[in-house]
């Protein structure tokens, strides 16, 4: 318990920095703008390349168990957020991101670290650089495709064509994939630059957050942010645990695949939401929930792992 508290009281106290900052006046709206377009075009890409690029072995297992169960869940989160919410697509497609996105940057890397040690390594940075791809893609394509939904097909697609290749976060992880594929190394220079900026994204992205959720009606949200928590939580960690035990996964690659499943909505859920205009509020207040509330779920989990380890 101790371990995951050092790791979710100063996302707290970058929020509440925050909020305190709108809440008083030190910072505006504008200057809000500009920070969370500062951390999705520059610090977060940066931060996701220099991690995409370092050496890794092992943990492509553990990348698919998570995989396969964050998609059923989303396709199930995006019918519901459809169907029963009456969202359009682009808001349900947001939705749905904000019951899969976990926040495996901020949190994921320190808690896999203290939980689990070298061994978790491997397996966590191939779950961060497939997550990244495949949910924040889908989720922009989806949001395209939603906002676009009135104009004929031929310029929805072209319009989603150019909106995910305008995505600044995608395109550092596939350039981060083409790099290793080729064998390029990364100059000390480009390196230290890179650290130097991604560092800021995750603490900026949590100030914005916290700059976002002043003048929030929490009452209006507050059943669409539970259902997201109930979701995020609780249904994607047993769905990624169901399919891990198909899965010839070893016992440090499960336990890891379930954790990162049971993270706490990410913030970049949150940016994107924010950079479409569609469901910010619900994805922030998501966002804070769900980190408040890991605190148990994780360490019930990490408890129960760590007794089963060799």
């Amino acid at each position: 318990m101790s371990t995951i508290l050092e790791v979710v009281a100063p996302v707290f106290a970058l929020i509440a920095l925050g909020y305190g900052a709108a809440r008083w006046r030190f910072v505006d709206e504008a200057a809000f703008r500009a920070l969370a377009l500062f951390v999705f075009a520059l610090a977060a890409p940066a931060l996701l390349f220099s991690g995409g690029t370092r050496p890794s072995e092992g943990g492509a297992g553990a990348a698919v168990a998570i995989m396969a169960g964050s998609l059923l869940v989303y396709a199930a989160s995006l019918l519901l957020g459809r169907r029963l919410l009456r969202m359009s697509l682009a808001e349900a497609g947001l939705f749905a991101l904000a019951c899969v996105f976990g926040n495996s940057v901020m949190m994921g890397i320190p808690v896999i670290i203290a939980a689990y040690g070298p061994a978790g390594v491997p397996p966590m940075l191939a779950i961060v650089g497939v997550q990244t791809i495949v949910l924040l893609g889908l989720a922009t394509i989806v949001a395209e495709i939603g906002l676009a939904a009135a104009a004929p097909w031929g310029r929805v697609l072209r319009a989603t064509v150019a909106g995910v290749g305008r995505n600044p976060v995608l395109i550092s992880v596939v350039l981060a994939m083409l790099w290793n594929l080729f064998g390029l190394p990364v100059p000390d220079v480009l390196r230290r630059t890179l650290d130097l900026l991604g560092a800021a994204s995750p603490p900026v992205a949590l100030f914005c957050l916290g700059g976002s959720l002043f003048g929030l009606s929490a009452a209006a949200l507050w059943k669409e942010t539970a259902l997201i928590a109930a979701i995020k939580l609780l249904l994607l960690p047993a769905v990624v645990f169901a399919v891990a035990l198909l899965l010839p996964l070893t016992p440090a690659e499960r336990a890891v695949a379930v954790t990162m499943a049971a993270l706490p909505t990410g913030a970049n859920a949150f940016i994107l939401a924010r950079r479409y205009e569609t469901g910010a509020d619900r994805s922030g207040s998501a966002v804070v929930l769900t980190t408040a509330l890991s605190v148990l779920t994780l360490s019930v989990l990490i408890g129960h792992f760590r007794d089963t380890l060799p």
